[in-house]
């Protein structure tokens, strides 16, 4: 285990995100595949991917492989609610691609072999993740001696953590290699011709001022524009793809957030007074606030400047052992004990030697080596700059000698602050922090002022069960006396409750503003509009976070094509448009002045200037593509015909033209290729993955 120390020590959380990221888990073993036939059965399908399908064993096994990972990586015994969708969504991607990419890699014939594998993690030129675990942080290179030592390691540990971290190394390797593969093959079919970079060039060169008259679609009456039912379907079936659309369910919904009621407060304000007397006899204040106070207690020290005008005369006009309130502060009733003062300053100037600490090991031998270097200056009389200068390993201040110059305070972590601050002028003081063991010393003291330390009961003013019973109480009422829709919209009017709508896929995680949310996305899918949404536990009464949310379905979308009659209102706004374009373009055309076009048909016009192929928002008109097309196709002095665009008709009227000087057609020409590249890997794998026909039914178990 010494040896994985290491690494999680130098790899930490970035080669957890690394290694999810690169594709995939690595498998330990054939633990769900022994399972019954039931469990193998389509009631456990949890996808289809290129026509193989994945049962939720398989994919929850990958998904705990990665995580007992990412603890490893990550020192971690436990994984928060964040953490673990992190590690499910990076296992599903992992899982789509490799399925996707599978029968491309075996007819293509790419693989990586066993040698190139070993080239890979012991050659010249190590593979990324080599490099980013086994690299020497002192020197920024692979630690070779560190890599063969892990290797005889896990080899002579079969089967223990070790030797399963390094499969999941070498197949993720492997997977990634094999991808770029793919990617780079793919690469070379791309060719730019000198022909297509030049026309390129010419097209982002060719610049124009320009005038541009415009009558907008808004400026022709929509009563004077009939669109008949087969127009409206000829569109449709012309424009499918403007209709897809993924699973969404419409939700509206109320909440009976739990607030702390009068009485919960008051029983608050009386527990502080008549704690009062017990918290001034203490001889312990400091262990009494943490068990008495939701706020733990904090050792700093104050001026008087720091603290609220309240507390601050109260805490400099008072003696040690007084106390002051209870007060409210915020969301929390307080008592404030004076605990102690100190004459301090407010900065001081100190130095340290620091030796890093990474492991258990690392730590005994740190304070062993701080020892020696305090002995080399108390009892050999060596200077303190000159050991900081040469055993130091905080780089940035061992070249001044270890000096950290005038720190203020609160400026250092919490035991290095306490030490410089509360420590004697010149005294060496041995101090322990998250970095290391660090010899420090102050040279140096700013002016000292009065500070206080400030012993404080902190309790949140928190709904009591009574209050929590109360509000559950009303949710319930409300949601047993309005199951459809009508009643429902009906009582939120009576009631003048705060209604709130929301659009949720099937496998959004949560709705913005609720809190563990999941729970009713997914009780949303399982309920019909104009319903009442219930539980698995058949309660529509959800508590989420602090409050009861209680919620009706009001509509439902499936993945597909939307029905002409769902898109109605979007299909006849498209029709009316074109043949308004229609009508405008017939009155605009044939001329060839455009004031006199501006008069004519009470167009507007305005002026833009060093308008190219590349520029999309207009000035004065907006966004609008087809004004630059058409301004890149005139010379100058030229007006173009009519042109239909996102929201309404143009005509283009080029005053000048600006060719440009740019010339550099290499490198115009290696800069579409590169992006060609690009864009061809980025479709490639998304037409894969399109055709691979992925069915995810993720949503009915997390």
């Amino acid at each position: 285990m010494a040896t994985l120390q290491k690494i999680r020590n130098r790899a930490g959380i970035a080669i957890a995100i690394f290694i999810g990221m690169a594709l995939a888990a690595f498998i330990l073993g054939d633990l769900f595949k022994s399972s019954s036939s039931i469990m193998r059965g389509k009631q456990m399908e949890l996808a289809q991917i290129a026509g193989q399908s994945v049962t939720y064993p398989e994919f929850q096994a990958k998904v705990d492989e990665l995580s007992e990972i990412y603890k490893m990586n990550s020192g971690k015994t436990t994984l928060d609610q964040k953490i673990t969708e992190q590690i499910r969504e990076q296992s599903w991607q992992s899982m789509v691609r490799n399925l996707t990419m599978k029968e491309i890699y075996e007819n293509l014939g790419i693989g990586v072999s066993s040698t190139e594998l070993f080239d890979l993690v012991q050659g010249k030129n190590p593979h990324a993740i080599i490099q980013n675990i086994f690299r020497d942080p002192n020197t920024g290179t692979i630690n070779r001696s560190a890599l063969i030592n892990f290797l005889k390691y896990q080899q002579a540990n079969n089967g223990g953590k070790e030797h399963n971290y390094w499969l999941f190394v070498e197949n993720q390797i492997t997977e990634e290699r094999s991808f770029t593969k793919y990617n780079t093959l793919l690469a070379k079919g791309v060719y730019v011709t000198s022909e297509e970079a030049k026309s390129d060039l010419t097209g982002r060169n060719h610049k124009a001022n320009i005038q541009v008259a415009a009558k907008l679609f808004s400026t022709v009456a929509d009563e004077t524009v009939k669109a008949t039912d087969s127009e409206l379907k000829s569109y449709y079936d012309n424009h499918q793809d403007k209709f897809k659309q993924e699973n969404n369910r419409s939700i509206e919904y109320v909440s009976f957030p739990v607030v702390a009621s009068k009485a919960d407060e008051d029983k608050l304000i009386k527990w502080s007074n008549d704690i009062k007397a017990e918290f001034s006899t203490v001889e312990d204040p400091a262990a009494f606030v943490n068990i008495n106070s939701d706020v733990p207690f904090d050792a700093s020290f104050f001026k008087r400047g720091e603290l609220s005008p309240e507390i601050g005369n109260f805490a400099f006009s008072g003696k040690v052992g007084d106390i002051y309130g209870p007060y409210k502060d915020n969301k929390s009733w307080k008592l404030a004990k004076i605990q102690r003062f100190e004459e301090m300053p407010d900065s001081v100037e100190a130095r340290h030697i620091l030796i890093k600490v990474n492991s258990a090991p690392d730590l005994a031998k740190a304070t062993l080596t701080i020892d020696s270097i305090k002995n080399l200056i108390v009892v050999r009389g060596q200077k303190f700059e000159d050991i900081a200068r040469s055993k130091s390993q905080d780089n940035g201040s061992a070249v001044t000698g270890g000096s950290l110059g005038w720190v203020r305070r609160g400026a250092m972590v919490k035991p290095f602050d306490e030490a410089i601050f509360f420590g004697k002028l010149n005294d060496l003081q041995v101090v322990k922090t998250q970095f290391g063991i660090h010899l420090v010393q102050v040279t140096g003291r700013g002016k000292t002022l009065p500070n206080v330390q400030l012993a404080i009961i902190d309790r949140v003013i928190e709904p009591s069960s009574q209050t929590y019973q109360a509000t559950y109480t009303l949710a319930s009422k409300f949601a047993s006396s309005n199951q459809d829709q009508k009643k429902f919209n009906d009582a939120v009017v009576a009631q003048g409750l705060n209604k709130k709508s929301a659009n949720v896929r099937e496998n959004d995680k949560e709705i913005p503003g609720l809190e563990n949310s999941r729970l009713l996305i997914r009780a949303a899918y399982k309920s019909k509009t104009g319903s009442i949404i219930s539980g698995s536990e058949g309660t529509p009464i959800f508590e989420l976070g602090n409050q009861f949310v209680i919620a009706i379905l009001t509509g439902e979308q499936e993945k597909g094509i939307a029905s002409l009659s769902s898109v109605k209102a979007r299909v006849e706004l498209e029709v009316r448009k074109e043949k308004k374009a229609q009508q405008l373009i017939e009155k605009m055309a044939g001329k060839s002045d455009l004031n006199q076009l501006v008069s004519s048909v009470g167009a507007t016009l305005s002026d833009a200037r060093d308008i190219s192929f590349e520029t999309y928002s207009i000035p004065g008109v907006g966004f609008e593509p087809a004004i630059a097309g058409a301004a890149n196709a005139l010379e100058g002095n030229q007006i173009s015909k009519p042109v239909a665009g996102a929201n309404g008709v143009y005509v283009v009227k080029v005053n000048s033209v600006n060719l440009g000087t740019d010339q550099d057609l290499a490198s115009n020409k290696q800069k579409l290729s590169a992006s060609g590249s690009y864009r061809a890997n980025m479709y490639a794998f998304e037409a894969l993955r399109e055709n691979a026909k992925i069915v995810d039914k993720r949503a009915k178990f997390y």
